[in-house]
């Protein structure tokens, strides 16, 4: 089992910068790839970035340029730096984690004012 605690969520203004933090507990050993996903109100649940255990990354492309994803595999960590928000970045943004199958962290508001 894999527990996964997110933090580093808030309100910011446009333009501004903010980095989530992802530290998974349990049978850490097992996890391959990570990932932070968003879900806006009424919208779907979408693949904002992923890192594999390697460190290969994939992005979205509306946040390509804009958001870094990384980890710390000592620290069983995974973080995402987002800098030039957008007041379409505003979600509730979750952690990922796939070990034999996908745990989700309980998300973290991020709210972008414009």
């Amino acid at each position: 089992q894999v527990r996964l605690v997110e933090s580093g969520g808030g309100l910011v203004q446009a333009g501004g910068s903010l980095r989530l933090s992802c530290a998974a507990f349990g049978t850490i050993w097992s996890i391959s790839d990570m990932a932070w996903y968003r879900q806006a109100p009424g919208k779907q649940r979408e693949l904002v970035a992923m890192i594999t255990t390697g460190g290969n990354t994939n992005y979205a492309d509306s946040v390509k340029g804009r958001f870094t994803i990384s980890r710390d595999n000592a620290k069983s960590t995974v973080y995402l730096r987002m800098n030039s928000l957008k007041p379409d970045d505003t979600s509730v943004y979750y952690c990922n984690a796939y070990a034999s199958r996908d745990y989700w962290g309980q998300g973290t508001q991020v709210t972008v004012s414009s």
